[in-house]
């Protein structure tokens, strides 16, 4: 199978094809939320620039941002498990929810807020793929408040069958292909959003555009993945030394209780 160059879990294509194809994003937020299309009436994209500085930034975030029939709806791409994203999801949730109070505003205003997220990797121990979470009593399971909801897909955990009639399904098994086959499968269903999504790939793959910005994204992993490295790596030294220190000390500790001198006890511990 030949596998495609990018796939829709490429953070800049996902950015770029969706803020210039805001019609194919109201159809895949419907989708994924469960809300019938012909329901949403207003529907806007709030962080639509894709600036082409920040680009090469380590750990530069390319999520989607919407005001959806009053919700604030953010819905981002995660491709590994770095061990911290419920933490990292929550933290996400109250910094959208708590930036739309406006100075002066009441609290009960603050819209319902949800984060979708569509992961790359198994979180949880279940085996359904969809898991939604919100602020419940722990034992009357009685709601805190309906502002709170968090959303998270996990494409591994997708059924093997593809089913034309479900629109959730068809838009995450788009974001799990990984191959030519497998994106010219569900283009061969002819499912009319289906085979639009899979025309918007190709041209944003094919523009010059997306190309320096990926290049400018290709440039920030490195860096990110450099960094981590550089950490991980002065961590250790940082370790070794500690373990050492430790190490002579408890022999100097030991040889004083044995009665030796203290010039013995620099003499072999330095």
């Amino acid at each position: 199978m030949a596998r495609l160059e990018y796939t829709f879990k490429t953070d800049t294509l996902f950015k770029m094809l969706f803020v210039k194809h805001a019609d194919l994003l109201k159809q895949l937020v419907s989708g994924l939320l469960g809300i019938r299309l012909e329901s949403i009436g207003e529907f806007s994209i709030t962080n639509p620039e894709i600036p082409a500085q920040g680009m090469g930034e380590k750990f530069c975030r390319l999520d989607i941002l919407m005001t959806v029939d009053g919700q604030r709806v953010d819905l981002e791409i995660q491709v590994r498990n770095e061990g911290d994203y419920p933490e990292r999801t929550l933290f996400n949730w109250a910094r959208v929810y708590s930036s739309a109070l406006p100075a002066g505003g009441d609290y009960k205003d603050l819209p319902r807020t949800v984060i979708i997220s569509i992961l790359n990797f198994n979180l949880f121990g279940c085996g359904e793929y969809h898991s939604e979470f919100q602020a419940l009593e722990v034992r009357r399971h009685e709601p805190l408040t309906d502002k709170m909801g968090l959303y998270f897909f996990e494409l591994n955990k997708l059924p093997e069958e593809i089913r034309a009639g479900d629109m959730r399904l068809m838009w995450l098994w788009l974001f799990r292909a990984d191959t030519e086959e497998e994106l010219a499968k569900i283009g061969s269903m002819e499912v009319p959003v289906m085979e639009q999504a899979i025309q918007a790939y190709h041209q944003i793959t094919a523009s010059s555009e997306f190309r320096e910005l990926e290049r400018l994204r290709e440039l920030a992993r490195h860096n990110e993945a450099a960094a981590l490295r550089h950490a991980r790596d002065e961590g250790k030294a940082e370790g070794r030394a500690e373990g050492k220190a430790e190490s002579i000390a408890q022999v100097a500790q030991k040889m004083k209780a044995m009665g030796f001198s203290n010039e013995q006890i620099q003499t072999v511990t330095g």
